[in-house]
């Protein structure tokens, strides 16, 4: 199984294979929980499909908050956080649209990393001022672009170098990096950064999201133990949670696996 090193401390390099990643489902010896692996993974696009507009307004009215602030604070911002502002603009609008309107979806994508009118996109953006605010926001959007477009190498580079304290947003990052190494075949990666996921903020959105991912890698890595945890704590902390409807199926594999 390749591996994927991220910048700084991060699992080992995958090596590249010119073809398109197979769906876990297909490898037969595991079908049956990657198919529940897929079943979380839909409930989690559910919720997006739901909240991705307050998320980005969200994340717009932070990035217009935190880049005013540092773009006029001259011992704080300076020239290059003005600059990184200046591009930020259109590449921001195109990954914006491309979830709020949800057309042409992967072209808006391409645009928002590629960049239009003159102006960088997120990938520059997050390369050339990443220690700004502007090129924090950049990795965030870079990787979640990435991850949707299925360049999940990329999507783990950049998603890897956001970062934040934020409730949500923190979680969805760590998450994204979860859902990249279950597509390039890395679990144990995988599983990592779910669990990360869940360390990172308690709610009733991304938690049991995580939980129901985390418990499913962990019962195809043959950790049941730590499957029926997870699966149990969505039952008795997140019991009106979509990821809870089925939980009593998979706490009854998960015992039986033991």
């Amino acid at each position: 199984m390749a591996t994927y090193k991220k910048r700084g401390y991060k699992p080992k390099p995958i090596k590249e294979k010119g073809e398109k990643i197979e769906v876990l489902e297909q490898e037969s010896t595991t079908a049956e929980v990657f198919n529940t692996l897929d079943e979380g993974a839909n409930k989690a696009e559910d919720f997006v499909a739901r909240n991705q507009k307050g998320i980005f307004i969200i994340v717009g009215l932070a990035a217009v908050i935190a880049l005013a602030y540092l773009g006029y604070n001259k011992y704080i911002a300076g020239p290059k956080a003005k600059e990184a502002m200046n591009e930020m603009y259109i590449a921001q609008k195109h990954f914006e649209d491309a979830f709020v309107t949800g057309a042409n979806k992967d072209s808006l994508l391409t645009i928002a990393l590629d960049g239009a009118e003159g102006k960088l996109g997120l990938s520059d953006i997050a390369d050339q001022y990443g220690s700004t605010s502007a090129g924090n926001i950049a990795n965030y959007q870079a990787g979640m672009a990435y991850l949707n477009l299925k360049d999940y190498t990329n999507a783990v580079k950049y998603l890897g170098d956001f970062k934040t304290s934020d409730a949500v947003l923190g979680p969805l990052a760590k998450g994204g990096i979860g859902d990249a190494f279950v597509q390039l075949e890395q679990l144990p990666e995988a599983l990592d950064y779910y669990e990360q996921a869940i360390k990172a903020s308690t709610n009733d959105y991304t938690t049991p999201m995580y939980l129901l991912k985390a418990a499913n890698v962990a019962q195809t890595l043959g950790q049941s133990d730590k499957a029926l945890g997870y699966y149990k704590r969505i039952k008795s902390d997140f019991s009106d949670s979509d990821q809870a409807k089925n939980i009593e199926t998979f706490i009854g594999r998960a015992e039986a696996s033991k």
